[in-house]
């Protein structure tokens, strides 16, 4: 049992620093006001967002960069709701912005990523830079994209998102979680072994795209738009690929409003992870899963046999030390110091969510988008 948790616990403990060690080798981008050379095409599929639509286009309203260098694409998923009236007021009031609205074929199992490929097929220019309907860009936004592109030389940027604040406990607690994965994935691109990013702020080459067909072989698995993109793009260019760290880059985005919600968008998260073509990803996963069932197991153990008291007490005042470290790196970059108020309380709950969301991703149904997909 001693040996289990050692190794275990040391995979772990390596793991969490090489992310550490990571996360401050990619310097902090500051924007240079690069001349603006390159060609944005910006998509967002939504479906049934009338409600997030208005401050996601007054964003794009703002962006300063010249407006005859990108464009945006909207596509339609079928919504429900008035959304048509929306873009309207947004095309009336920005005449220049040159705004497209079409409807998406759904062709597989994944809506967005059939949505997203017809946007890349009609978009006019070089670079696709993809967000989501419930959020909110920054105004220099593609500004450092233009200026990674230059300075990088890369193919495909991930960039940062944050949540939009909020005072309930639920929010704190998808927030936490939240910045843990954004740490993770700056860490991991700076160890030059990217395992994540996000769909709601990413940038790549339209040419790479098509060259390399997309999301062709990941189609039945709804999910995973960003990471398969970011798995396909890295294999073929492992130098080609970057983070893009930068205070002026972080997208703002919503929590969800309820436990359901949050449940059901966690499971459709962790549902593509068997699916990973990437060993090291793989591997996380499978550590990440086990430090946590152990912490349970410890836990529950040392109910029963006092000598165990120790072995848990050690591995998880540990683990939340170490993952303090990340987190706190990242509150700082994202200027969100304050969520650490709460880190205590919901590190005591974390490792039952974790394991939870793991077991059920592989028998659970999920729901999303007034959609169910099953196992």
């Amino acid at each position: 049992m001693i040996f289990v948790i050692a190794i275990i616990s040391i995979c772990y403990f390596s793991i969490i620093c090489s992310f550490i060690n990571g996360f401050d080798r990619i310097k902090n981008i500051e924007n240079k006001n690069s001349a603006p050379k390159h060609t944005f095409s910006i998509i967002v599929p939504f479906r049934n967002e009338a409600e997030n639509l208005p401050l996601l286009l007054h964003s794009f309203s703002e962006i300063a960069y010249p407006k005859s260098l990108f464009e945006i694409i909207l596509i339609n998923d079928t919504s429900s709701d008035n959304y048509n009236s929306i873009i309207e007021v947004f095309r009336i009031k920005n005449p220049i912005i040159n705004c497209t609205l079409i409807n998406s074929n759904n062709i597989t199992n994944s809506p967005k990523k059939d949505a997203i490929t017809t946007a890349v097929k009609i978009s006019k220019f070089n670079w696709i830079v993809a967000t989501d309907a419930d959020c909110k860009v920054p105004k220099n936004w593609l500004n450092l994209f233009n200026q990674t592109i230059k300075y990088e030389n890369a193919l495909f940027i991930a960039g940062p998102v944050k949540f939009k604040d909020k005072t309930t406990f639920l929010h704190h607690f998808q927030n936490l979680n939240f910045i843990s994965l954004l740490g993770s994935t700056i860490g991991s691109f700076g160890v030059k072994k990217p395992i994540l990013c996000n769909g709601a702020n990413l940038c790549y080459n339209k040419a790479t795209f098509l060259e390399l067909n997309g999301f062709e072989g990941n189609t039945a698995i709804a999910s995973g738009d960003d990471i398969f993109l970011l798995e396909t793009i890295a294999k073929k260019y492992p130098d080609k690929v970057c983070y893009l760290k930068a205070n002026d880059a972080i997208v703002e985005t919503s929590s969800e409003k309820n436990w359901s919600l949050f449940f059901n968008q966690q499971l459709r998260w962790a549902s593509k992870t068997t699916a990973y073509n990437n060993w090291f990803s793989k591997f996380v996963g499978l550590i990440v899963f086990f430090e946590n069932l152990l912490i349970i197991v410890l836990g529950i153990s040392s109910l029963f046999i006092k000598t165990y008291w120790k072995y848990f007490l050690v591995v998880f005042i540990v683990k939340i030390l170490i993952d303090f470290t990340l987190i706190f790196k990242t509150t700082k970059f994202i200027k969100h110091k304050k969520a650490l108020n709460y880190y205590v309380i919901i590190s005591l709950f974390h490792p039952i969510f974790i394991v939870f969301i793991a077991i059920g991703s592989f028998f659970k149904n999920y729901q999303w988008k007034d959609r169910i997909f099953k196992k």
